[in-house]
């Protein structure tokens, strides 16, 4: 994934082009970090977190440029390893030149370029952080307002990650306890007898609640709250989203599978920001055009936060409608809030026969899209007390999901001397490992190559 993690790994640790400094950071083991500053500065004793004000010389001994040195010794170390920074002038052509010097001196030791990530990997790696940390690494360095800054900075000092081990750790004692009961069930154990155990797990499924709304938040801040509208053809879909957007960003007409593709918008709701995404009719067609603007759809509601699955008041065809949403259904993924939506009520001839939990609107008229407006915001936990506590991604939100979904398989078989214990272990067993993902504890390597891909080179 990131080749060689033995090898020793070379970048520009600062931004690219003319600065007052730039930084270029070096790792490896403590050994081969000493053997190349030996090559590098010949005579020099480096004092550990001290900064040396040194020469850096061309083969033929010319000075390249005075930079200050550090070195660091593992694992007292951004990446637990040993650590050589040099701190030189800003320039490109200075820089290139260090680093071609370093990369010359440093061939015997198998030095190489660093891929995206790969200091921050080796971080992971030696136990100086978390997957949750690393990954705020990158968020703080791409936050663009102070508030996600902010955020990413307590998601890097652990706060979200903290709060997970926290609820795993009370689910693996309470495992604990239902082992103990399977393995000796001679023993009477209060703790099960009297009905603890039942309460332990409904406080432990708030706290997954809990620390979901606090995710949704962090996840709002960092990205938005990506919304897809969904349904079968001509109801109303791109007028919902011109509603709520409040100007004709969608081409709305009478025929049947006038959007061909995906249309996003991002607009922003009292400070909320939302990416909203009309897309393609969902239905059983021919058309090859029609076809990729369907399959570009469930890509979109593979990654959405929320579904808005439209229909309306005039729809007869009830099968087209079922057919769209037996597609959403194969695709949502868990933990993905749900919203029916039914357009048109203005072609109402009276009392309307309302489904529960289904929101009813007219794009037409504008009623009822305040109700929407008011579930974004809802599930969005926008206005729930403190906002942007950490963030957090897509991937948290599903590791929440699964281990939400398993504890509430405990809630609903109950957990009671002889009724249960099985289930109970194996499910808790399941959704701890859910939250360790978290934290990358059980994350398998391909899924780590993904997230570190993502970083800048040098971090």
């Amino acid at each position: 994934m990131l080749n060689n993690d033995r090898q020793p790994i070379i970048a520009l640790a600062s931004a690219a082009g003319v600065g007052g400094i730039g930084v270029i950071r070096i790792s490896g083991s403590n050994v081969q970090i000493d053997a190349l500053c030996g090559l590098l500065f010949p005579g020099q004793v480096f004092q550990p977190r001290y900064a040396h004000l040194l020469s850096v010389r061309d083969g033929e001994g010319n000075v390249i440029d005075r930079a200050i040195v550090l070195r660091f010794v593992g694992p007292h170390s951004y990446t637990g390893e040993g650590v050589l920074e040099i701190q030189a002038h800003g320039g490109s052509a200075v820089l290139q030149l260090i680093m071609d010097r370093v990369l010359e001196v440093g061939k015997p030791l198998e030095l190489r370029h660093a891929n995206p990530g790969e200091f921050t990997f080796r971080s992971f790696m030696h136990g100086r952080i978390d997957l949750a940390q690393a990954e705020a690494v990158s968020d703080l360095i791409s936050a663009s307002t102070g508030s996600a800054a902010r955020a990413a900075a307590r998601s890097l000092q652990g706060v979200f990650s903290q709060r997970a081990q926290g609820i795993c750790h009370q689910i693996l004692e309470l495992r604990a306890y239902i082992e103990a009961t399977l393995d000796f069930p001679e023993e009477e154990i209060d703790f099960v007898r009297d009905g603890h155990v039942n309460e332990k797990i409904k406080s432990i499924g708030v706290q997954i609640d809990e620390l979901t709304c606090s995710a949704m938040r962090g996840k709002v801040l960092r990205d938005g709250l990506k919304v897809i509208l969904v349904g079968s053809p001509n109801v109303g879909k791109s007028s919902i989203m011109n509603a709520l957007a409040g100007e004709d960003v969608a081409i709305v007409t009478d025929i049947a599978g006038t959007t061909r593709d995906r249309i996003s918008y991002t607009l922003n709701l009292d400070g909320l920001t939302v990416n909203l995404v009309d897309t393609a009719g969902l239905r059983e067609t021919t058309d090859t055009v029609e076809r990729i603007g369907i399959e570009r759809t469930l890509e979109s509601v593979r990654d959405a936060d929320v579904i808005l699955h439209l229909t309306s008041l005039n729809q007869d065809d009830a099968t087209a409608d079922e057919q769209a949403l037996e597609m959403v259904r194969q695709n949502i993924r868990e933990g993905v809030t749900y919203l029916r939506v039914i357009n048109k009520i203005d072609l109402s001839k009276g009392d309307l026969q309302k489904q529960p939990e289904a929101l009813y609107v007219s794009a037409k008229t504008g009623e009822g899209i305040e109700q929407i407006v008011h579930k974004l915001k809802q599930t969005a936990g926008f206005g729930e007390g403190a906002q942007g506590e950490f963030l957090a991604r897509t991937r948290h939100l599903d590791c929440l999901a699964r281990a939400r979904e398993h504890i509430a398989v405990v809630e609903s078989v109950g957990v009671g001397l002889g009724m249960g214990l099985e289930i109970a272990a194996e499910e808790l067993r399941l959704a701890a490992r859910a939250l360790s993902d978290i934290g990358g504890e059980t994350v398998d390597e391909d899924i780590l190559g993904l997230i570190f891909s993502k970083f800048c080179i040098g971090k």
